[in-house]
Protein backbone atom coordinates (compact mmCIF):
# COMPACT_ATOMS: atom_id res chain seq x y z
CA UNK A 1 0.00 0.00 0.00
CA UNK A 2 2.88 2.40 0.76
CA UNK A 3 4.97 1.59 -1.79
CA UNK A 4 1.89 2.18 -4.42
CA UNK A 5 1.34 5.92 -2.60
CA UNK A 6 4.89 6.87 -2.95
CA UNK A 7 4.87 5.49 -6.91
CA UNK A 8 1.44 7.71 -6.84
CA UNK A 9 2.99 11.14 -5.40
CA UNK A 10 6.40 10.22 -7.54
CA UNK A 11 4.40 9.99 -10.63
CA UNK A 12 2.61 13.17 -9.85
CA UNK A 13 5.75 15.28 -8.82
CA UNK A 14 7.41 14.65 -12.15
CA UNK A 15 4.67 15.27 -14.03
CA UNK A 16 4.00 18.69 -11.86
CA UNK A 17 7.71 19.63 -11.91
CA UNK A 18 8.95 18.64 -15.40
CA UNK A 19 6.02 20.18 -17.72
CA UNK A 20 6.99 24.03 -16.69
CA UNK A 21 10.88 22.39 -17.59
CA UNK A 22 10.55 20.60 -20.95
CA UNK A 23 9.97 24.16 -22.66
CA UNK A 24 12.38 25.67 -21.27
CA UNK A 25 14.57 22.29 -22.59
CA UNK A 26 13.91 22.60 -25.82
CA UNK A 27 17.10 24.36 -26.95
CA UNK A 28 19.77 21.46 -25.30
CA UNK A 29 21.63 19.28 -27.50
CA UNK A 30 20.37 15.55 -27.53
CA UNK A 31 22.65 13.33 -25.52
CA UNK A 32 23.35 9.93 -26.65
CA UNK A 33 22.93 8.05 -23.38
CA UNK A 34 19.79 5.49 -23.01
CA UNK A 35 18.75 5.88 -19.16
CA UNK A 36 16.54 3.13 -17.77
CA UNK A 37 13.97 3.68 -14.98
CA UNK A 38 10.42 5.06 -14.15
CA UNK A 39 9.11 7.23 -17.13
CA UNK A 40 6.23 9.09 -17.13
CA UNK A 41 4.90 10.77 -20.55
CA UNK A 42 5.80 14.89 -20.67
CA UNK A 43 3.79 17.51 -22.84
CA UNK A 44 3.74 21.05 -22.61
CA UNK A 45 2.92 24.08 -24.93
CA UNK A 46 4.96 27.40 -25.28
CA UNK A 47 3.29 29.84 -27.98
CA UNK A 48 3.27 28.32 -31.61
CA UNK A 49 5.84 25.82 -29.95
CA UNK A 50 4.49 22.12 -28.14
CA UNK A 51 6.70 19.43 -26.26
CA UNK A 52 5.80 15.69 -26.83
CA UNK A 53 8.45 13.42 -24.46
CA UNK A 54 8.96 11.24 -21.67
CA UNK A 55 10.96 11.97 -18.22
CA UNK A 56 13.24 8.85 -17.09
CA UNK A 57 13.99 9.06 -13.69
CA UNK A 58 17.13 7.93 -13.12
CA UNK A 59 17.62 8.46 -8.71
CA UNK A 60 16.55 10.65 -5.81
CA UNK A 61 18.63 12.60 -3.27
CA UNK A 62 17.88 15.36 -0.49
CA UNK A 63 18.96 18.87 -1.36
CA UNK A 64 17.99 21.53 1.41
CA UNK A 65 16.02 18.99 3.48
CA UNK A 66 13.20 18.62 0.48
CA UNK A 67 13.55 15.08 -1.79
CA UNK A 68 14.48 15.79 -5.59
CA UNK A 69 13.65 13.07 -8.31
CA UNK A 70 16.80 13.33 -10.61
CA UNK A 71 15.92 12.02 -14.44
CA UNK A 72 16.01 13.11 -17.95
CA UNK A 73 13.41 14.55 -20.57
CA UNK A 74 13.88 13.23 -23.89
CA UNK A 75 11.15 14.49 -26.90
CA UNK A 76 10.31 16.30 -29.51
CA UNK A 77 9.78 19.81 -29.84
CA UNK A 78 7.28 20.27 -32.71
CA UNK A 79 7.45 24.03 -34.55
CA UNK A 80 11.22 23.54 -34.43
CA UNK A 81 11.24 19.68 -34.94
CA UNK A 82 14.34 19.52 -32.54
CA UNK A 83 15.14 16.63 -30.76
CA UNK A 84 15.61 17.43 -27.03
CA UNK A 85 17.24 15.43 -24.47
CA UNK A 86 18.27 17.29 -21.52
CA UNK A 87 19.04 16.90 -17.75
CA UNK A 88 16.03 18.23 -14.66
CA UNK A 89 15.59 17.81 -11.06
CA UNK A 90 12.28 17.74 -9.96
CA UNK A 91 10.58 18.36 -6.36
CA UNK A 92 8.83 15.70 -4.84
CA UNK A 93 6.02 16.41 -2.76
CA UNK A 94 3.89 14.61 -0.80
CA UNK A 95 -0.21 14.48 -2.43
CA UNK A 96 -1.22 12.61 0.18
CA UNK A 97 -1.63 15.38 2.68
CA UNK A 98 -4.23 16.89 -0.51
CA UNK A 99 -6.25 13.63 -0.39
CA UNK A 100 -6.07 12.83 3.23
CA UNK A 101 -5.37 9.31 4.58
CA UNK A 102 -7.08 6.35 5.46
CA UNK A 103 -8.03 4.99 8.67
CA UNK A 104 -10.43 2.35 7.98
CA UNK A 105 -11.15 0.15 5.08
CA UNK A 106 -13.77 -2.16 5.86
CA UNK A 107 -15.92 -4.73 3.90
CA UNK A 108 -19.10 -6.86 5.32
CA UNK A 109 -20.08 -9.58 3.06
CA UNK A 110 -23.61 -10.31 2.48
CA UNK A 111 -26.26 -10.92 5.56
CA UNK A 112 -28.86 -13.34 6.12
CA UNK A 113 -30.50 -13.51 8.83
CA UNK A 114 -34.21 -15.31 9.88
CA UNK A 115 -35.11 -14.62 14.00
CA UNK A 116 -38.11 -16.50 14.51
CA UNK A 117 -39.65 -15.44 11.42
CA UNK A 118 -38.52 -12.14 10.55
CA UNK A 119 -36.50 -12.23 8.16
CA UNK A 120 -33.25 -9.50 6.94
CA UNK A 121 -31.27 -9.70 3.85
CA UNK A 122 -28.37 -7.30 3.71
CA UNK A 123 -26.10 -6.81 0.61
CA UNK A 124 -22.71 -6.47 1.16
CA UNK A 125 -21.24 -3.61 2.81
CA UNK A 126 -18.16 -0.98 2.50
CA UNK A 127 -17.27 1.82 4.91
CA UNK A 128 -14.27 3.80 3.83
CA UNK A 129 -13.14 6.53 6.33
CA UNK A 130 -10.63 9.14 5.26
CA UNK A 131 -9.05 11.97 7.20
CA UNK A 132 -8.89 14.89 5.63
CA UNK A 133 -6.14 17.00 7.23
CA UNK A 134 -5.94 20.55 5.97
CA UNK A 135 -6.24 24.49 8.05
CA UNK A 136 -9.16 24.24 10.37
CA UNK A 137 -9.67 20.25 10.29
CA UNK A 138 -8.56 19.56 13.60
CA UNK A 139 -9.99 15.66 13.80
CA UNK A 140 -8.45 15.12 10.52
CA UNK A 141 -5.43 16.46 11.69
CA UNK A 142 -5.42 14.64 14.64
CA UNK A 143 -6.64 11.08 12.84
CA UNK A 144 -3.82 11.72 10.44
CA UNK A 145 -0.48 11.89 12.86
CA UNK A 146 -2.19 9.31 15.18
CA UNK A 147 -2.00 7.06 11.74
CA UNK A 148 1.16 8.11 11.14
CA UNK A 149 2.84 7.64 14.36
CA UNK A 150 4.46 4.36 13.20
CA UNK A 151 6.31 5.96 9.65
CA UNK A 152 9.59 6.44 11.40
CA UNK A 153 11.30 6.47 7.96
CA UNK A 154 13.70 9.37 7.94
CA UNK A 155 14.96 11.31 4.60
CA UNK A 156 18.17 8.98 4.23
CA UNK A 157 15.87 6.07 4.77
CA UNK A 158 13.35 7.15 2.32
CA UNK A 159 15.78 7.82 -0.25
CA UNK A 160 17.51 4.69 -0.12
CA UNK A 161 14.24 2.77 -0.89
CA UNK A 162 13.24 5.34 -3.66
CA UNK A 163 16.93 4.36 -5.17
CA UNK A 164 16.35 0.90 -4.48
CA UNK A 165 13.05 0.78 -6.57
CA UNK A 166 14.51 2.35 -9.27
CA UNK A 167 16.74 -0.69 -9.68
CA UNK A 168 14.96 -3.15 -9.69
Amino acid sequence: MRSTAIAIVLTAAMLVGVAATATSASAAAPQASAVEGLSTPVTGQNGATSFDGTFTATGFEERAGQIVALGTVTGTATGTTQQVSQAVSAPVTNAATAAGCDILGLVLGPLHLDVLGLVVDLNQVVLNITAVGGLGNLLGNLLCGVTNLLDVLGVAQLLAILNALLGL
